[in-house]
């Protein structure tokens, strides 16, 4: 990987000193995305590979190279998986497009966008410098985050040679309900779920039927979509403070359990 890098490295300065623009290219799947691009094409997909993964710290450090399939697979393995989805277009996304494109799936709406979950990342920038910005854990900036800047940068800022990425646990169940109503019915029924904490993953459209797809920890978020009386929960018990008014006790400043009624606690202090 070494040589791959001093490659790399080698081609930004000679592009620098004859004033020749760059344009970052490994797979093209994103090509139709944002303006044209110009310039000479530069592949970073030799540089490739997992840097380093650790599953109980939920970070994964990929080179820029790395097919987005490869890492998803690595993760999958360990049942996790990327939070937003992020879409291939094709066989030969990278990791390094993935963060430099910023598109997100699905699931943006309730996890988060690419940008929420790029914790550090290693740039090439135009004067052939190696720079390096965040780190492997949530609060690791001070100052501006220049890690989450990368994202959505289509590669003006420079090469996007490393990203450390935060994951997530895979969920336990899935569950894909498909609805049938006419439109004015779909969005009320779509406003009414997203008022409610279901993790809702794709809700989409097509022509007399709605679907929308659930990645749900339980069965019970499919219920309250299909507004089961089953799905209600059973209202929890309070527990009272021993008097007669059987208000619920709350915690003091001396962390004793006292009932919420004045009238009550004159009783007690009887």
């Amino acid at each position: 990987m070494e040589q791959a890098l001093a490659e790399l490295t080698e081609r930004v300065r000679a592009a620098r000193a004859a004033r020749t623009p760059l344009r970052v290219r490994a797979g093209g799947t994103k090509d139709f995305y944002g303006p044209p691009a110009r310039g000479e094409p530069l592949d970073p997909r030799p540089y490739r590979g997992i840097v380093s993964y650790e599953p109980t710290e939920l970070v994964v450090t990929a080179r820029c190279g790395t097919a987005l399939a490869e890492l998803e697979a690595e993760l999958k393995a360990h049942g996790q998986m990327l939070p937003f989805e992020p879409p291939h277009f094709g066989s030969g996304a990278t990791v390094g497009g993935c963060v430099a494109a910023g598109l997100s799936g699905p699931r943006r709406a309730t996890a988060g966008a690419v940008r929420d979950f790029v914790l550090g990342a290693v740039l090439l920038d135009g004067t052939a410098q190696v720079l390096r910005f965040g780190g492997t854990v949530m609060k690791n900036v001070a100052g501006y985050d220049v890690a989450r800047l990368l994202a959505g940068s289509m590669g003006t800022l420079g090469v996007i040679l490393q990203a450390s990425i935060k994951v997530l646990p895979v969920p336990v169940q899935e569950l894909t309900l498909q609805l049938e109503m006419d439109e004015p019915g779909a969005l009320a029924r779509m406003n009414a779920w997203a008022a409610q904490p279901m993790p809702i993953s794709q809700p989409a459209g097509t022509t007399g039927a709605w679907r929308c797809g659930f990645r749900a920890r339980a069965p019970r978020c499919a219920r309250r979509a299909n507004g089961s009386a089953a799905s209600r929960s059973r209202p929890r018990r309070r527990r009272s403070c021993g008097a007669t008014c059987g208000n619920r006790p709350r915690r003091s400043s001396r962390v004793r359990r006292r009932c919420g009624d004045s009238a009550c606690r004159r009783r007690r202090r009887r």
